[in-house]
Formats: C-alpha cells, structure tokens, sequence
C-alpha cells in the first residue's frame, strides 16, 4: 500500500490491542516468576541457571524471577511499561543465546517462545502502553499539572 491509500488505525482499536499485548505478556511473565519465586525459590532458581550455564546464577536468578513477576504486573497494569519491556526483553534475549539457541527452534526446548517473548516486548517497549494503562494516567496528571 501507499502512503496515500493507506488506512490509520483507529486509536480505540490501537489502545485496545496494546492492553490486550500488555495483559497477555504481562500474564505470561507473572506465572513464570511466580513459578521462580515461589515454586523454586532463590536457590532453586539460582542453582537452575548455574546448571544451563548461566554467568553469576545467584544474582542473575534471583533478579530474572524478580523482574519476571512484578515486572509482569507491571505491565498488566502498564507502568512503566517501555522500561520493564526493554528489562523483559533483555531477559529473553539472554534466555535465548544462553539456553534454548543450542535446543533448535521448535518447543519444548527451543528458542521459539522465547523468540515471540522478546518480540511482545520490543513492540511494547517501541509503543508503549497506550491510552489504557497507568502510564497514560500519570502522563495525563503531570500534563494537567504544568
């Protein structure tokens, strides 16, 4: 398409699909730090990343889980989503050249949910949260209030 024929996207319909972006990755990142953090624990966690050969494990686990879980809820409720997404993508980035690269593509063990993980949070960490989310809330406080 052209730049001339092509459609905008209503913003409704934009707002609607990052919410609907923010609450499925965010979901997905909560059960999986939920599971480090209180499934595993610390040292569960910690020593699951030394096995896989993850450097420095026992900081590295812990903050993994940490982010993972209230970074997921963070982005349910879209705070400072473009932060924790670029967190979330780091995250996903080393997950897949750290442990699923050398276990092919295709699940269980390979790289392709990880893959998509990473490109949920790049969108949201180019896009942001959207109209729908406590971002656009407290932008729209601090603009009312200069």
């Amino acid at each position: 398409m052209s730049a001339t024929t092509h459609s905008t996207l209503p913003p409704a319909r934009l707002h609607a699909a990052l919410a609907v972006l923010r609450l499925v990755v965010g979901a997905i990142f909560i059960a999986h730090g939920g599971q480090k953090l209180f499934v595993y624990g610390f040292a569960g966690v910690s020593g699951a990343f030394a096995q896989m050969g993850v450097p420095l494990p026992g900081l590295v686990g812990p903050g993994i889980a940490l982010l993972e879980f209230f970074g997921g809820i963070a982005l349910v409720v879209g705070l400072l989503t473009r932060l924790v997404s670029l967190g979330l993508a780091a995250t996903m980035v080393g997950a897949i050249f750290l442990v699923h690269l050398a276990n092919g593509f295709f699940l269980p063990a390979g790289s392709e949910f990880a893959l998509a993980l990473l490109g949920a949070s790049v969108a949201l960490a180019l896009t942001g949260a959207g109209a729908w989310s406590l971002d656009a809330l407290l932008a729209g406080r601090r603009t009312a209030a200069a």
